[in-house]
């Protein structure tokens, strides 16, 4: 999968990119993660990449000339998305999606924002991570790669790790617990030590129900509420899914 990021900072991606499971993806030719730098592709001698916008104003916006010859110059794949607070929110869903392509590309804004013309007929979407600001799309930008680098397959070795992690199904993941048995007077649940491996299964999918319950009653509204199942299994466990609403 090729994704491309066009930054004025293309060292927070190339770093970024570089280490653990995304380096490790890199190097095993499974990601192409490659940053432009939109200063590349200025003629002034400052490189400058904004200006004052029309009809005054606070701060400075991202002029387009920059960011359509570096887009042009390297033909991108597409689509080609605009992180900013505007855009579709970003979810494991969308992460899903954008891993099932062959690729896609970033573009981070910068300073109060971009010329409008940029939105209008270069970028093909908007995507925000979030309801807060940044100073610019590079950390969301990184955000982005991270969740769906990982989605490719072969990137994480076992790609059955990817389907029990938080959101895979719409809840949060089941607690976790490894060596030792016994620490500080804490014990491991004896189900998980108990070799019943069905009866695992049933214990990890109720306390994800539990904990998703818990924590976010709104995951399992967006599943259309509790089935006759998830009932069963709570209780099965003694979790009583009105103690934790």
């Amino acid at each position: 999968m090729r994704i491309d990021v066009f930054t004025i900072f293309p060292g927070l991606i190339d770093g970024f990119a570089a280490e653990s499971l995304l380096g490790r993806a890199q190097e095993q030719g499974l990601l192409d993660v490659r940053a432009h730098d939109l200063r590349d592709h200025t003629d002034d001698r400052h490189h400058a990449v904004d200006d004052a916008p029309f009809g005054g104003g606070a701060g400075m916006v991202m002029t387009p000339d920059p960011i359509f010859r570096a887009v042009e110059a390297a033909d991108p794949p597409r689509p080609l998305l605009l992180l900013g607070p505007g855009g579709r929110p970003f979810d494991q869903g969308m992460a899903r999606e954008l891993a099932a392509g062959s690729g896609f590309s970033l573009l981070c804004g910068r300073y109060e924002g971009i010329d409008q013309r940029v939105r209008d007929t270069l970028v093909d979407d908007e995507v925000s991570i979030g309801d807060y600001v940044l100073g610019g799309g590079e950390v969301a930008a990184l955000v982005v790669i991270e969740a769906v680098g990982r989605l490719v397959p072969g990137v994480m070795g076992n790609d059955a790790s990817a389907a029990d992690e938080s959101f895979a199904d719409g809840l949060l993941e089941y607690p976790q617990y490894t060596r030792p048995a016994r620490y500080r007077g804490l014990d491991v649940p004896d189900v998980l030590r108990s070799g019943d491996h069905g009866r695992v299964e049933r214990w990890r999918r109720a306390q994800a129900l539990a904990r998703t319950i818990a924590a976010r009653p709104d995951l399992i509204e967006a599943r259309g509420g509790l089935s006759d199942a998830d009932r069963t299994l709570l209780a099965e466990f003694a979790l009583d899914e009105r103690d934790q609403l």
